[in-house]
């Protein structure tokens, strides 16, 4: 049973394996958004995010039921890594089924804590059923992500700390993808102080559980696709809706924009590295989708850290395009002697810093005589990429944005 008592029996469980992590006030946030803004800091939980609460929970209550025949999951991330760690902790065996796609980081990942991993199916779809058909075959105890009592108790436990941190909390934000954080924390939340707003975030790639919350009724969509992959669920859960329904006030999606805009702001202004999941709470702030009388205390939960260092740096690199802190540019020239010093020249001029260019005089688009330059420069803002456009146009250089 999911309630208050659960949830406190599963804090006990966790004391001393995970960690408290920090609940601390962010200045800058809360200039730029009028509330008093603290963060619950889950990115820096052992296995870099929430999940190992409820993963923790559940496996120890099998362990106490004296069910140690082994446990099996589906997952092709922090849940994953969450069973792998707490099966290891207690000795017992743990077999994690994975998409086929699932990045070499994330198997490795799972596999130093001492699990087998089975790649099976093409998503996470497939690659459940497989799970539980196998957990079935071999007689183990399979531990769902977020449809489970216990494991829903767990993640409720992030709750208990945020309030006995800050008890006068006006609402907090939790980021929804399958539901097993938002209904545990709302559970734990609302009888302590039901004065509090709980607002959830999904992402518009995966807005199941919006939807599903909108109509009150459990569906799912055809497909999803978005960066925050912890939240990536196509299906919405009619367990995790029926709480959901019971404790949340408010349900709001962000885009990838926003949510990749989070994530470049936690990393440079708060020094955070925030996945894309962790990151939606804060997107919504940052993007007006909160809507709460200014000087509200707000906790926002910022779920895991686990990004993918190939996504982090396309995020960077659109990041600094999009707020005119890197320029792209291909530049049409005459193949002289002398032509693309005019051109670096200029660029000194105005004080743009090449970080990398290119020069192509055999490309067929180009006329006889000509050649073009790729090049990327970092720049300091609108203005100053105004005066770069001006001064290559004064000077007669045809040119294109690239992006």
């Amino acid at each position: 049973m999911l309630d208050l008592k659960s949830i406190k029996e599963a804090q006990k469980r966790l004391n001393g394996v995970v960690h408290h992590t920090p609940f601390s006030y962010a200045p800058i946030l809360s200039e730029m958004s009028g509330y008093k803004v603290y963060l619950k800091k889950e990115n820096l939980q052992r296995t870099g995010a929430f999940k190992l609460r409820g993963a923790f929970n559940k496996i120890a209550m099998l362990v106490e039921s004296n069910k140690k025949g082994g446990v099996v999951a589906a997952s092709a991330g922090n849940h994953a890594q969450g069973v792998a760690f707490s099966a290891k902790y207690f000795g017992i065996e743990a077999t994690i089924v994975m998409p086929d796609s699932t990045p070499l980081t994330k198997i490795q990942g799972v596999k130093e804590f001492g699990a087998q991993v089975i790649l099976h199916g093409s998503n996470y779809d497939e690659a459940y059923a497989y799970a539980i058909d196998y957990a079935k075959k071999k007689n183990q105890e399979f531990v769902h992500p977020f449809t489970d009592d216990e494991v829903m108790s767990g993640q409720g436990t992030v709750a208990l700390e945020m309030l006995e941190a800050q008890n006068d909390l006006d609402a907090i934000i939790v980021p929804v993808g399958g539901g097993g954080l938002i209904a545990g924390m709302g559970v734990a939340i609302n009888a302590i102080n039901s004065d509090i707003k709980i607002i959830g975030v999904a992402a518009q790639g995966a807005p199941a559980m919006k939807q599903s919350f909108d109509t009150k009724q459990a569906g799912g969509t055809s497909s999803v696709r978005t960066i925050a992959d912890g939240i990536a669920v196509r299906d919405a859960s009619p367990i995790t809706l029926t709480h959901i329904l019971k404790e949340v006030d408010t349900m709001e999606l962000v885009c990838e924009d926003e949510i990749a805009a989070a994530i470049l702001f936690l990393l440079e202004k708060q020094k955070l590295l925030v996945e894309g999941a962790g990151s939606v709470g804060v997107a919504a702030l940052m993007h007006g989708k909160i809507d709460l009388p200014k000087g509200s205390k707000i906790g926002i939960v910022l779920s895991g850290g686990n990004i993918d260092v190939t996504m982090l740096s396309l995020i960077i690199e659109k990041g600094l395009v999009k707020s005119s802190r890197k320029m792209k540019l291909s530049v049409v020239m005459v193949d002289k002697p002398g032509s693309l010093m005019m051109f670096t020249e200029l660029l000194t001029k105005v004080g743009a810093n090449i970080v990398q260019i290119g020069y192509d005089r055999t490309s067929i688009n180009l006329e006889f005589g000509d050649a073009v330059v790729s090049v990327s420069l970092e720049t300091k803002g609108v203005e100053h990429q105004d005066e770069i456009r001006k001064i290559l146009k004064e000077n007669g250089f045809k040119f294109e944005e690239l992006h």
